[in-house]
């Protein structure tokens, strides 16, 4: 799967199989679920976990939050918009460039 067909299936909403937890925190995100999201990364171990774990606690506003999770990825709080940091998410679980 590239980001297109990720991006792709985010429209129809219609979620594609076989997606990683990774994945699939990232799609309900994306749909407007925060909620499902946050469940699906807060208790899995290990840096992507928390990678997106701290992505989504600084979608919500909570930077202290954030800022433990990005610590926990090993990763400094990007400059960039959430919508920025979000694609290179997808595309680093994805596996692309």
């Amino acid at each position: 799967m590239d980001i297109q067909q990720f991006n792709d299936s985010i429209e129809k909403k219609e979620m594609p199989k076989g997606l990683s937890l990774l994945l699939q925190a990232l799609w309900h995100d994306a749909n407007g679920d925060w909620q499902k999201a946050h469940e699906l990364v807060d208790g899995p171990e290990g840096k992507a976990f928390a990678r997106i774990h701290a992505y989504l606690h600084r979608k919500e506003g909570d930077l202290w939050n954030a800022d433990y999770w990005y610590k926990r990825a090993g990763e400094p709080r990007p400059s960039i918009n959430l919508t920025e940091e979000w694609e290179i998410l997808v595309r680093r679980m994805l596996a692309l460039p």
